[in-house]
């Protein structure tokens, strides 16, 4: 789906430059982007499977998903998915569409590329804009201070000079935001980039109103 933390739009740089989806999964994002013309490249290390199998996987993955989010949906916000029900079939459209997109994409590995952080199998300074939604600080119990350090020197090796880095949420799926994010921003910082916290209109878990961008110098 859609959501890009306010993406400019008017820019000839960010209209013709390519968009990096890192860990992009099953989302729909790289094909909708595409269909309105930007240059979007996913990538996730799920992509070294068939569709039918990521297909099958997704699938359960919703129903798992939808069945943990029915017991703390009180705890959300849904102005933005209107309900519970509506999450659901969004989900399932969106993987709908990535799977076609998938599907039109194997065996030419053109739009979906098989990749983990912290190394990615792009060349240097390749993307004006980098995204990764919904990964590096959710599942901050998973992965240690160093690792989020390794993730976004890689991010930064593969963004072209001013472009701009941007990381959603900030909080971990306990909804305690990371507690290193002012060291990590001073150590972006120490390296010459700047980093910044910005806000986004977005809604859903509670407390995640802002978004890191980093812009690389």
């Amino acid at each position: 789906m859609w959501i890009c933390f306010h993406l400019p739009t008017k820019s000839w740089r960010w209209d013709r430059s390519p968009i990096l989806d890192v860990g992009a999964g099953g989302s729909s994002f790289t094909a909708e982007a595409c269909q309105r013309g930007r240059e979007a490249i996913a990538v996730d290390p799920l992509y070294q499977m068939k569709p039918e199998e990521i297909y099958t996987k997704g699938k359960r993955e919703i129903e798992e998903s939808t069945q943990k989010l029915a017991g703390i949906a009180h705890t959300l916000h849904w102005e933005y998915y209107g309900s519970l029900g509506q999450h659901h079939q969004n989900r399932e459209r969106s993987l709908e569409q990535f799977i076609a997109a998938y599907r039109a994409d194997e065996g030419i590995g053109k739009r979906y590329v098989a990749g983990l952080l912290p190394e990615l199998p792009f060349a240097n300074d390749q993307f004006s804009l980098v995204l990764t939604s919904h990964f590096l600080f959710l599942y901050q119990q998973q992965f240690d201070e160093q690792f989020h350090l390794n993730a976004i020197k890689e991010l930064l090796r593969v963004c072209q000079p001013d472009g701009r880095i941007r990381l959603y949420p900030l909080i971990g799926l306990d909804r305690t935001p990371y507690s290193k994010l002012p060291q990590l921003m001073e150590e972006i910082q120490r390296f010459g980039h700047t980093a910044s916290l910005q806000p986004t209109s977005f809604r859903f878990l509670v407390g995640a109103t802002h978004y890191l961008e980093i812009r690389k110098a």
